[in-house]
């Protein structure tokens, strides 16, 4: 079974759910390629500014998240729940180092940018930086330094990406397709799911798309 599928990824940084179904988008592509393993992958990165209102500075974390689920016992509850779910996928978030709630228009501009003047594996080098930068080591995504530092650790110069980063706070807009939240996956532009599922939830889906695509190239 030899075949390309087309998976449309919609996502913010700062949402830990999109890291952690990112994880389970990874298992859920080897569970894909130990069943059919000449099957080629194109995953497009879609950005979507979760909070286009937030000052261009941000605000800071904490009281962001008490004002959202009204009470510091509340947000350590739902921290927690968070970072069990992370660990289930082997990743690890430390929500004690982050500071700001970034406004992430500018991140997803230069990845936007990345997209374009970089390779694949740039641009998954970015994207992996970018949530380590934000879940592990509490740097602020609204940063123009923090940012073109970022980018240049994936080999951009900074006048390759500067002049992307706005530091206006104008909303970011990106492609449409995930009205119903993120993270989003479309796969082969067949099937939408929204939310962080297992990753074998993911395979299934993955794979009825890759048979319906094989069944449309054989003749009748």
């Amino acid at each position: 079974m030899s075949s390309r599928l087309r998976i449309d990824v919609f996502f913010d940084f700062i949402c830990p759910w999109c890291l952690i179904g990112k994880r389970q988008l990874e298992q859920a592509q080897a569970l894909l390629r130990s069943r059919c393993p000449d099957v080629e992958f194109t995953t497009v990165w879609h950005g979507v500014q979760l909070l286009p209102d937030l000052p261009v500075q941000g605000e800071p974390f904490m009281d962001f998240y008490r004002k959202r689920l009204g009470n510091a016992d509340a947000v350590q509850m739902r921290q927690a729940q968070v970072k069990q779910a992370a660990l289930a996928v082997g990743e690890t978030i430390d929500f004690s180092g982050i500071v700001t709630m970034p406004n992430t228009a500018d991140a997803h501009r230069l990845l936007e940018r990345v997209s374009v003047l970089g390779n694949r594996r740039q641009r998954d080098a970015l994207i992996e930086r970018l949530f380590a930068a934000y879940f592990q080591l509490g740097e602020d995504l609204g940063c123009r330094e923090t940012l073109l530092s970022i980018a240049q650790s994936c080999g951009f110069e900074a006048g390759f990406v500067a002049d992307c980063l706005l530091g206006d706070g104008e909303p970011f807009v990106g492609s449409p397709g995930a009205t119903g939240g993120v993270p989003c996956f479309q796969f082969d532009r067949r099937v939408t799911v929204v939310g962080a599922h297992p990753a074998e939830k993911l395979f299934g889906v993955m794979y009825e798309a890759l048979l319906e695509r094989i069944g449309e190239r054989e003749p009748a």
